[in-house]
């Protein structure tokens, strides 16, 4: 029987299953506004705009929520910096950028175009990065 060890133990402190629930449950809704502003882009139907408007408002409000998570972890977590640190400001940065092309959204259909397909491969992108580095475990010695 062979034992192995491990220099950097991985100490796995996950978000709770709410948490992660609202967090991969943004990233689809992020990336349908922004499949819709393509749609919109190369269309130009106005409902593709509308389709995008309310996947964003979906996305804010999990993204918000997961916002509000990833703040009392970071607040109870021993280690105030790191990878809870990064996290919370990824989701910070998204949250707030996603708000904005919401705002972008909310103009009329005409005048979406392009500040709103850019905003969106942002958000996405960024979602996407936060998501991975928020539900990655966290690696470290005794803490």
């Amino acid at each position: 029987m062979s034992t192995a060890t491990t220099a950097t133990p991985v100490y796995r402190s996950p978000p709770g299953l709410l948490h992660t629930i609202l967090l991969a449950g943004s990233v689809p809704l992020f990336l349908g506004a922004l499949l819709s502003d393509i749609a919109y882009h190369n269309t130009y139907q106005i409902q593709w705009s509308n389709f995008a408007s309310w996947l964003l408002a979906g996305a804010e409000l999990f993204a918000g929520l997961a916002l509000l998570g990833a703040l009392i972890g970071l607040v109870r977590s021993p280690r105030k910096g790191g990878q809870p640190l990064t996290y919370f400001l990824l989701l910070l940065v998204t949250w707030v950028l996603g708000l904005v092309n919401a705002f972008q959204h909310a103009k009329d259909a005409w005048a979406v175009m392009p500040a709103g397909l850019v905003l969106s491969v942002i958000v996405t992108i960024l979602i996407l990065v936060t998501a991975w580095i928020g539900l990655q475990p966290r690696a470290g010695g005794v803490q």
